[in-house]
Order: structure tokens, then sequence, then C-alpha cells
């Protein structure tokens, strides 16, 4: 899909580039501009050592997430429950990468229309079985859209892309 932020840091003569995967489904043009926006931030001029991809959970492969240093989620709230692609992504993906990927920093965003609390407790059992680390509470941006979720979205690919590159997610 979309591919951006690319950037390199010498580290005893190699060059490393720490990779950011946004695996989101976005169904709708306001979903669509969520999953932008995380890149957008994750992409900021201040932050050079990372990669960030968005891939759509239908089409992530388990190769994606071997290759991911961190990984962000994106779904929307579907009846109360994430979205089918989202989770179909982690039954296809969850035990090539159990293995392999504990203790990966993780992030989630959920678009709900309702509360996303059943949305929220699915994807942190799954996570929870994964090993992965969350780095911080799942954003939520629920009822009625409102064009601050864009930043908030921006805010956190930010936050984990600069987390990242320092070393301190």
């Amino acid at each position: 899909m979309l591919s951006h932020g690319f950037g390199a840091i010498a580290r005893g003569g190699l060059l490393t580039t720490k990779v950011l995967l946004l695996v989101a489904h976005a169904p709708s043009p306001n979903t669509c501009a969520l999953a932008e926006a995380v890149l957008r931030g994750a992409q900021h001029p201040d932050v050079g050592a990372v990669r960030a991809r968005w891939v759509q959970p239908l089409h992530a492969t388990p190769d994606d997430v071997l290759q991911a240093d961190a990984i962000i989620l994106g779904t929307t709230e579907n009846l109360g429950y994430m979205s089918g692609a989202l989770k179909d992504f982690f039954d296809r993906c969850y035990y090539p990468v159990l293995e392999h990927k504990q203790g990966m920093p993780c992030a989630l965003y959920i678009r709900a229309g309702l509360d996303g609390t059943g949305t929220r407790r699915a994807i942190e059992g799954i996570v929870t079985g994964l090993r992965w680390s969350w780095v911080q509470a799942p954003l939520i941006m629920k009822g009625e859209w409102q064009d601050a979720f864009i930043t908030q979205a921006e805010e956190l690919g930010l936050f984990m892309a600069a987390g990242l590159e320092a070393g301190i997610i």
C-alpha cells in the first residue's frame, strides 16, 4: 500500500533504519484520513531513522510483522468488535510471529461509533497473547466525527516514531 518516511542513522559504521508498521483498516474517507495522519506524524522531519509503512489488514503478512520494530493497529468498531479485516490479520499472523516478536512495542487506535470498549478488550486480549508491549493506552476516537481525531492520530504516529528512533519504546 503506502510507504513513507525513509531515513537512517549511523551506528558503528552501519546505517540503521527502524520500521514502524501500521496495520489499519480504513473503509471510509475518514478512516483513511486517520491512517494517513498516523503516517504523517511518523514522517515528522525531526524523525529521520524510522520508515513507516501502512499495510491494510487483509494484505498484511507475517513477514510484514517480522520485519517491523514496532506496530500501530487501527480499526473501526464493528458491532462492538474490531473490524473483520483486523481479526483476519490476527488469525493469519498470530502463530507465525508469536515466538519471534515478543516484547514488540505496539499502540492501537479505534474509530468507534459507540464507546470502543468491546473492541479494545478483544484486541488487548490478542496482544497480551502475542506478548507485545503497549506503549500507551489505546486511543479511542468515539462518537460523531471530529477534526481533532486527525491531530490525535498524527500525534500517535509521531510519538511512536520518535520513541522508536530514540530507543525508548
